[in-house]
């Protein structure tokens, strides 16, 4: 069992409150409501249970909705609860069988969401993923599809303004959870070598009417990104690839308490974590990525013990570099910066073709 006494460090509270406000507003939550949910909290240990409260709260006004016939106000406030019912996963509580109830309730939420808001959305799911398929509202030929791959303690869950961004520019979306995350990270440990999950998803994709299979890309969010730059150095299928805060070598001892007691937790201990952490390091695989590269990065984005992707733009033959100078860790306090030119400059890619994309260069 990980070490969890540093969640009675004075002072963390508040700061892990102001700390993960920018991810709830990137998540879509309400910041005035994530401030009535959080404010009477004395103990990070009562955290999973105030997020957990909010989500059944929004259950509660789905299916009084639904009851109604008023489908969107229902299916609106079920994706709502899939937000809360996430954030109430993400620390690293000791009681792991509440997480992976939380986690079920955040997959059946959004479940239930996308059925009353987007009844053509398919669940697609393998060996080390499960996740959503969610098309343009446009008919016509075959479109596009971004594989959407969340980071340490991320789900499918949290990145909803990333699929809409691409729904809307005609692009069709996967998120998914894959070993370690989300709906999976009860009964899976992560898994470096995330091209495989990523080709399994593709080979899923391929077996889809109205996608096309030549033009598929990944976006990645934080160890999201490193996922993503991995799949890209070795999955051939892939058009482009964007990492967002992304990191490009974890070290060990230098990570902070929370983040090691999480990768504990989900990698099954301390010693299979710092294994983990070890292979986390994109130096070799930079050279060898050879699709189009999109790097992300906050200028006040700074984990102790990362190294950020940064390093991968100056080294991946084609990349480009867009960095927002006062962006966070993933990017909450500067949406606007980076979103909309995020999928755009995927959609463009995709809109190539296999052969797509400019020389590298830097975005800003």
């Amino acid at each position: 069992m990980p070490d969890l006494s540093f969640l009675d460090t004075p002072g963390l509270l508040p700061a892990f409150v102001a700390e993960t406000r920018p991810r709830a507003h990137g998540a879509g939550l309400d910041l005035y409501e994530y401030a009535r949910v959080t404010g009477p909290l004395t103990s990070l240990h009562d955290w999973p249970a105030a997020c957990r409260a909010a989500g059944r709260r929004y259950t509660g006004t789905a299916e009084r909705a639904a009851a109604e016939g008023r489908t969107v106000t229902a299916g609106e406030a079920y994706r709502s609860a899939a937000r809360w019912f996430h954030f109430a996963g993400l620390l690293p509580h000791p009681d792991r069988a509440a997480a992976a109830e939380v986690a079920e309730e955040a997959d059946e939420a959004m479940r239930r969401a996308l059925a009353l808001l987007e009844p053509g959305a398919e669940r697609v799911e393998g060996e080390g993923f499960a996740g959503w398929l969610r098309r343009p509202a446009a008919g016509g030929p075959p479109v596009p599809v971004v594989v959407v791959v969340p980071g340490m303690d991320s789900g499918k869950e949290e990145f909803h303004a990333v699929a809409e961004a691409l729904l809307a520019r005609g692009v069709a979306v996967l998120a998914v959870d894959g070993p370690g995350q989300g709906v999976l990270a009860a009964r899976s440990a992560p898994e470096p070598e995330y091209h495989r999950v990523v080709g399994r998803a593709l080979d899923a994709l391929g077996r889809r009417d109205g996608l096309d299979p030549a033009r598929t890309a990944v976006i990645g969010l934080s160890l999201g990104g490193y996922y993503v730059a991995e799949a890209a150095a070795h999955e051939p299928r892939l058009c482009a690839a964007a990492v967002v805060s992304g990191p490009y070598r974890l070290d060990w001892d230098g990570l902070v308490p929370f983040v090691t007691a999480t990768l504990a937790q989900r990698c099954g201990g301390y010693e299979a974590a710092r294994a983990f952490a070890g292979r986390i390091d994109l130096a070799a695989l930079a050279p060898r990525i050879a699709v189009p590269l999109l790097v992300v990065e906050g200028g006040e984005d700074r984990i102790p013990g990362v190294t950020d992707a940064t390093a991968l733009a100056e080294h991946a033959p084609d990349a480009e570099l867009l960095l927002v100078p006062h962006g966070n860790h993933l990017l909450g306090t500067a949406l606007p910066d980076w979103l909309a030119p995020t999928a755009d400059w995927l959609t463009a890619r995709l809109s190539a073709g296999p052969a797509g994309g400019t020389p590298g260069g830097r975005a800003r």
